[in-house]
């Protein structure tokens, strides 16, 4: 996806507005709730970790990876 860049705001090209109530409008924040959820990084452990060795900390790391 290409970076533009606009001097100023009436440059800018105007946001999509949908119509309130439409049945799209539940499908795109559905869509959009899958994406955050996928996107959830709770699942790491707050938290500095200190391993004895770089072996047991790439151990960590794909113990991680795996889920």
């Amino acid at each position: 996806m290409p970076v533009r860049k606009f001097h100023s705001v009436d440059d800018m090209t105007p946001a999509v507005v949908s119509r309130p109530f439409a049945p799209e409008n539940l499908r795109l924040a559905i869509a959009l709730s899958r994406t955050c959820l996928a996107l959830d990084r709770s699942k790491l452990r707050p938290g500095v970790y200190k391993h004895r060795s770089v072996e047991e900390a790439g151990e960590a790391r794909r113990r991680w990876e795996r889920g």
